[in-house]
Parts: structure tokens; C-alpha cells; sequence
């Protein structure tokens, strides 16, 4: 039996922090408080001055396999995020080819149990005219079923309204989804175009995939879930006007329609883009100031649930791109649980706040089996955080295959230090354990 102790430690977990001490054995918690009694053979990690959390659970992911390895792949980007204390992720259907088959959503589980370093799932992809597919998707296995809403990276637009309602009433799983409507985006382009051709100022983004577009789709999707019963759950808003669909009087257990933001929309707003340009461009848009304050009040008050990356590499090259041309979505698993606890030296998030978003509820949100929290019996997913040392993001650091990020520059006052993964120490103070693999998740549901 492999055993380690993790002692003197302030232990951020169910809504507190404790001082205590965490005894791993093999892949799970054994026993955590006080512990006196060491068994031998054990390796001791002194975690004094330190901050433990159980490891983040990232719920939405592009990391480019297959099809797509230019720009990123399973191994390199799981390794980012071990590095950025992401110890799970969830990744999108839209690879080349897009996982919308379950032979296709095979082989990239397939790929993950050889070459991850965090453990994973994937969402099936839902098209026009794969409905039959769509229904043998394993609750047991598959995070949940994706959706986009509005077109974004790679052609799964679902825009036939009886298919999207027949897909609401048909299936059990959460459906995830991408909300931007066409219609609106399309009409918003046109018009940029003719003041200013394909090279239209960056800063024009959020008027082209505007909050009337995200609005629109997103009201459109929670009256359909309202309608059909169906379990929906809303990707990265970007706007203070769609938080207002969202409910905070039920426990997150009884919800049947949650919502996610991601980091970028917590950090950046639209006077971002004179300096960064189309280093921020994501889909949805990167918004107003005042979007940006709607989002964290909403956060903060539980009508979002859950903090996620959404991180989408693309190559420097590609990214240099005029506006047209260069696609949305950047890296961002290496330093999203760093950008957060920048929040908390600012004081405007809680240490506890950001494990229940980041850990906790895409735990009870995707019932994940035994992972989210620190607890006897759940895997040894632990994460453990230095908030006083700080160090300034550099290209020399990063981990990324694309390697570039939008945080290049950024001090940061915190530093992660440790990254168990099923009880396996896989990074080190910068070292890595690279013969590790995760685990593929499961998920607790009826059938």
C-alpha cells in the first residue's frame, strides 16, 4: 500500500477551513483530521503555511483531439491543467471528427486512458439529424449531451426546432449548451462588414455576438427545458441581462436548469481589447464592465453555479489573424485556479466560494462519483496552494502546445504547488510524475 500524509495544512473544504492533516492510502482519503499515528512507510509532505482544495473539476474543455493536434492534444493540455490544479476535466464534442457517434466518443476515451494526466470525460455532441445516436449515450459514463446553440468552433449548429425540442423530451442527461443566436450574429456581422470589410476592429466583437444574441438563445433554451422537464445546463454567460434565468432559492441538488461563467468573463471586460485584441476573442464575447460586475454578483449569489475555463487553444499564428479570420477561444486550464485566487486576495471571493464553484458543485452538478470534496472514501484529488508566493507569467512557463497565453504578463500572488491525482503526487513544484494516467469518471445517475 503507497501512503502519504499531508500535514499542518489549512484543509478549504464543505464551507470552512480547518488545520488538520489528510492520510492518503493508495487512490483514496483515508482519514482526515488530526493524525497522530503514523503508519511506516509513509512519505510525509510538511503543508505548513499552505492551503489544501480538492482538485477542480473543469466542466467544459476543447483540447483538440483528435483532428485538431496543431494546435493542442489530451496529453499536453492534461498536463497544463494538473500544472493549474484542474485534476478532472470535461471535453467538448467538436474535434475533427466531431463526437457525435458513440464509435467516435470511444475513441476519445480511448485516447485519454493512455495519454491524461487528469482524469476525464466527454460530452456526445448533438447534430440536426443524429437523434438515434444521441439516445445510447451511457448516463453512466458520457459527463452529458452538448449542444451549440449558435455556431462557435467547428459546424454542430442545432438550429431545426423540432429536432432541438424532440432532443429536450427525448433524454434524461444533462444537456449542456452553447447559446448565441445565429440570426442576430449573422445580421450583426453583415453590417460590420460593410463599414469596415473583414478587417473589423476587435473591439466590435461584443456588438457583433451581442447580449441580445446570448440572450435571446439562452431565454429560448430555459423555456424549453421549462417546458419538456428537460435537465439543461447553460455554458459561460457573458452577459448581467441572461443571469436574471436563473434561480438561488433551491438548494443546487433540486435545480433542473444551472448556469456556468468562466474565468475570462470574470476577468476581462471590453477595455481589454485595444491592448490584447484578438487574444481575447471568445465566443460568447467578452463584455461590458458593468456585464462583467452582473456576472460576479450572480456568482456570488448562486444564481451561477459553477466556474469553469472553457479553454480553447488555437496557434499564435492563427490567433495574429485579422478579426475575420482568427478564431475564438484561448488557453487558459494553467492559470484559471490561479486568476481565482487572485479574487480572493482582492476580496471579492472567498477561499470556500471558489471550492464550491470549482470543485464541489460540477460535482453534485454532473454527479461525479466520489470526487469534489475532501472527504474519507472519495479519491485523493488534492490540490495544495502557496497564497504568498508570487510570480509573474512568462511564455519561457507555459505548458500549452499552442504556447501562448492571455495572462502572459499577470502577476499572480499565488502559486500551486502540489497536485495529487487518485492519490498519485503527479506535480511537483514544477516536476511531473509522467508515467501517471487519470481515471475516466463515472457518474452516479438512474439509467
Amino acid at each position: 500500500m503507497n501512503r502519504t500524509l499531508i500535514k499542518n495544512v489549512k484543509i478549504i473544504n464543505e464551507g470552512e477551513i480547518i488545520t488538520g492533516d489528510i492520510l492518503i492510502e493508495d487512490q483514496l482519503i483515508a482519514e482526515v483530521g488530526t493524525i497522530d499515528n503514523v503508519p511506516t512507510n509513509t512519505q510525509i509532505i510538511d503543508g505548513l503555511g499552505k492551503y489544501v482544495m480538492p482538485g477542480v473539476i473543469d466542466d467544459q474543455v476543447h483540447f483538440r483531439e483528435p483532428g485538431l493536434t496543431h494546435k493542442a492534444n489530451i496529453g499536453t493540455e492534461s498536463k497544463a491543467a494538473v500544472a493549474g490544479g484542474i485534476t478532472s476535466f470535461i471535453e467538448m464534442p467538436n474535434t475533427v471528427p466531431q463526437a457525435t457517434t458513440q464509435a467516435l466518443l470511444q475513441d476519445k476515451f480511448d485516447i485519454a486512458a493512455n495519454t491524461s494526466y487528469a482524469n476525464y470525460s466527454f460530452m456526445f455532441g448533438g447534430t440536426n439529424d443524429n437523434l438515434e445516436e444521441l439516445l445510447k449515450t451511457d448516463p453512466h459514463k458520457v459527463a452529458a449531451i452538448k449542444l451549440f446553440l449558435g455556431s462557435s468552433t467547428g459546424n454542430m449548429l442545432v438550429d431545426d426546432e423540432k429536432v432541438l425540442e424532440k432532443i429536450f423530451s427525448s433524454t434524461k442527461m444533462l444537456i449542456a449548451v452553447h447559446c448565441e443566436d445565429e440570426t442576430t450574429i449573422k445580421d450583426n456581422l453583415a453590417s460590420a462588414k460593410t463599414m469596415y470589410g473583414d478587417n473589423i476592429p476587435m473591439d466590435f466583437h461584443p456588438k457583433i455576438r451581442s447580449e441580445e444574441a446570448c440572450y435571446i438563445s439562452s431565454s429560448k433554451a430555459v423555456a424549453l427545458a421549462q417546458k419538456t422537464g428537460a435537465r439543461l445546463h447553460v455554458f459561460h454567460l457573458s452577459t448581467a441581462r441572461e443571469t436574471v434565468l436563473f434561480r438561488n432559492d433551491i438548494p443546487l441538488e433540486e435545480k433542473k436548469i444551472t448556469a456556468e461563467v468562466c474565468v475570462h468573463h470574470l476577468w476581462f471586460d471590453d477595455s481589454f481589447y485595444k491592448e490584447k485584441g484578438t487574444f481575447i476573442k471568445w465566443n460568447p464575447a467578452i463584455k461590458t464592465k458593468e456585464d462583467k460586475k452582473g456576472l460576479w454578483k450572480a456568482l456570488l449569489t448562486d444564481k451561477i453555479d459553477v466556474i469553469a475555463t472553457d479553454h480553447a487553444p488555437h496557434t499564435l499564428e492563427e490567433k495574429s489573424q485579422i478579426y475575420t479570420k482568427a478564431p475564438s477561444g484561448g488557453p487558459l486550464v494553467q492559470h484559471g485556479l490561479l486568476a481565482m485566487l487572485e479574487a480572493t486576495h482582492h476580496g471579492i471571493l472567498s477561499l470556500e466560494k471558489l471550492v464550491e464553484k470549482m470543485c464541489h458543485n460540477p460535482a453534485i452538478l454532473f454527479q461525479i462519483e466520489k470526487r469534489g470534496y475532501i472527504r474519507k472514501g472519495y479519491y485523493a484529488d488534492l490540490v495544495l496552494v502557496d497564497l504568498e508566493s508570487p510570480q509573474t507569467i512568462s511564455k519561457e512557463g507555459l505548458l500549452y502546445k499552442c504556447g501562448w497565453s492571455p495572462f502572459e504578463g499577470t502577476t499572480f500572488n499565488s502559486e500551486i504547488t502540489h497536485t495529487f491525482v487518485n492519490g498519485k503526487l503527479v506535480y511537483n513544484h514544477g516536476k511531473f510524475d509522467d508515467d501517471n494516467r487519470g481515471m475516466q469518471l463515472t457518474f452516479t445517475r438512474p439509467s
